[in-house]
């Protein structure tokens, strides 16, 4: 798809109105569809009421934050990426983005050409999942777990989670190597694009995030190789 923003739609919460002005029509220059929210309690009813392709969340806004606002998001719908966007570098603020589910975070301030960078890739990860058809290797069946990367499910003794974009990619590049390790900087550089070290904090959360969900299945781990990376080991039942 050479022009996939035509047929994105962009639900962008900013309560700097001006800015949120400037990024909204900047967005729309560019051929996408943009709703601008200035508050978190708005957005929150927009997404209700609309079907949204991205998200762009200010953590600090008045009435709902943007972390409260992700984490409501979140339990309506595990896939649609969110870009937080931040006045504030902390670490915290960052890895609690990422823990909530988040996709990426810019810090501001920022220029259309990062956010843009940062929107166009998160989006081919998404719209990756749109071409992609089943086969053998994107679906695995191990001990009680299967996962189906397209779908982005994980169904383990018969409960079915659902993954976010980059838990999916994770662990899809681990059910690919079962047994064997996937290289710490091979997973940075394919998944998150660099190896930095916010990108590795960000994809130590989501290798925690994803041991919990499999620790239901007691025959399945995710192992941490010092100084390598990591290893989803199946025992032999």
């Amino acid at each position: 798809m050479e022009n996939p923003e035509n047929e994105i739609k962009v639900l962008m919460a900013e309560d700097d109105e001006n800015l949120g002005l400037i990024l909204s029509e900047r967005l729309r220059a560019k051929g996408f569809e943009v709703d601008l929210a200035t508050d978190g309690a708005q957005a929150l009813a927009k997404f209700e009421s609309a079907t949204y392709n991205l998200l762009i969340l200010d953590i600090m806004m008045p009435i709902k934050d943007g972390f409260t606002l992700a984490k409501e998001i979140r339990k309506q719908n595990a896939e649609v990426p969110i870009i937080f966007v931040t006045a504030r570098s902390m670490k915290e603020d960052v890895l609690k983005g990422f823990e909530i589910g988040a996709d990426d975070y810019l810090t501001k301030p920022f220029s259309m050409d990062e956010l843009m960078v940062r929107i166009h890739a998160v989006l081919r990860r998404t719209l990756r999942r749109g071409v992609s058809t089943q086969s053998d290797t994107e679906q695995f069946h191990f001990s009680r777990t299967h996962f189906n990367a397209v779908t982005q499910t994980l169904t383990i003794d018969g409960q079915q989670t659902d993954l976010t974009s980059k838990e999916s990619e994770l662990l899809r590049m681990l059910c690919s190597r079962i047994n064997e390790v996937v290289p710490r900087e091979q997973a940075l550089k394919q998944i998150w694009g660099s190896d930095t070290y916010f990108n590795g904090r960000s994809m130590d959360v989501f290798i925690s995030k994803l041991r919990k969900m499999l620790s239901t299945d007691g025959n399945v781990e995710i192992m941490n190789v010092h100084g390598k990376g990591f290893k989803l080991v199946v025992k032999s039942e």
